[in-house]
């Protein structure tokens, strides 16, 4: 698909590129050369492009939605940083990690920076609602990893326990940015809470589909290793639906409890979860959540971005990185 979904928000995303670089700089160079090196590794950028397509709702304005915005991504960026530093990644978008190059003290720290450095952002909002969102957000996201650390090998895990859990790890700063983007501009309730569901909604499909690709995608377009969370011993959507529905579903759950897998037994895995239907049920799940996502949309004002986040909730479900 050679649709740019974030046309229309090209330029201030642009913007927001610059004031995170700028945002990172420190009197110490160590911490804006870590924090740089982060940026330049790249990204999505997702948690600033739905704040921005939020503010497109209601009375636009990007003085009122860059701190947002940037404050969203260095969020986002904190929990990477740590998340590289308790699954030992040594890249990530196919470039080193943090972690790679100067280790697990250097990488807790930048972590840390880049929360207090959003604070500050955030602190510039007289609007109750961003803090108390961000801060509850932040909170969850904590509960979230800390829940998947403990649940690590554990095959017994069933699928509430999954949604509940990448709800808080990824769907609801998704949420907040889509939400807190129209709150910034002043959107009334109707319109911010519309986001914030259709925010969810996308996401959880986003989530799913980011576990299905770690064992279906290329490993250059996934920038890390393929089956990392089975190395890890992340039980997902698809590994959950083949234990229990697979007729291997023994053997399935040998391999996945056991904490030091070889090449030979994570590409056995894959397969049992393959041919156990995990990944075809999965990416129905996903489905669900974009038709979910896209009422929501329906429900609000008739804005021009709309269309754009029609096309870009479709995307979400088929993509391939």
């Amino acid at each position: 698909m050679n649709f740019d979904f974030f046309s229309d928000i090209r330029y201030e995303l642009g913007i927001v590129e610059e004031e995170l670089k700028q945002a990172v700089q420190a009197s110490n160079q160590l911490l804006t050369d870590t924090a740089t090196h982060l940026i330049n590794a790249g990204g999505k950028r997702l948690r600033p492009a739905f704040c921005l397509l939020g503010g497109k709702f209601y009375n636009f304005d990007l003085d009122k939605l860059l701190p947002l915005a940037v404050a969203l991504e260095l969020i986002h960026m904190a929990t990477l940083v740590h998340d590289d530093v308790v699954d030992s990644s040594l890249t990530r978008r196919g470039m080193p990690t943090v972690k790679a190059r100067w280790g697990n003290k250097i990488s807790s720290h930048v972590g840390d920076y880049l929360l207090g450095k959003s604070l500050i952002l955030i602190s510039r909002y007289k609007e109750p609602l961003i803090p108390k969102v961000l801060a509850e957000t932040s909170v969850k996201m904590c509960e979230g990893e800390i829940i998947q650390i403990s649940s690590a090998f554990d095959a017994d895990q069933n699928i509430k326990d999954y949604f509940y859990r990448i709800n808080r790890k990824t769907a609801l700063l998704i949420a907040a940015s889509a939400q807190l983007g129209a709150v910034a501009c002043g959107a009334p309730a109707g319109v911010h809470q519309g986001l914030r569901r259709f925010g969810h909604n996308i996401g959880m499909a986003f989530q799913i589909t980011d576990d299905i690709l770690d064992m279906t995608a290329e490993q250059i377009k996934l920038g890390k290793p393929v089956g990392s969370d089975l190395r890890q011993g992340i039980i997902t959507l698809p590994t959950i639906y083949s234990l229990q529905k697979s007729p291997n579903r023994n053997r399935l759950r040998a391999l996945i409890a056991k904490k030091s897998k070889t090449e030979e037994e994570i590409n056995e895995a894959i397969f049992l979860i393959k041919e156990g239907g995990g990944i075809q049920h999965s990416s129905e799940i996903v489905q669900k959540y974009i038709v979910k996502a896209k009422k929501e949309l329906n429900a609000l004002p008739d804005v021009p971005i709309k269309k754009t986040m029609q096309i870009i909730s479709d995307f979400v479900g088929v993509r391939k990185f």
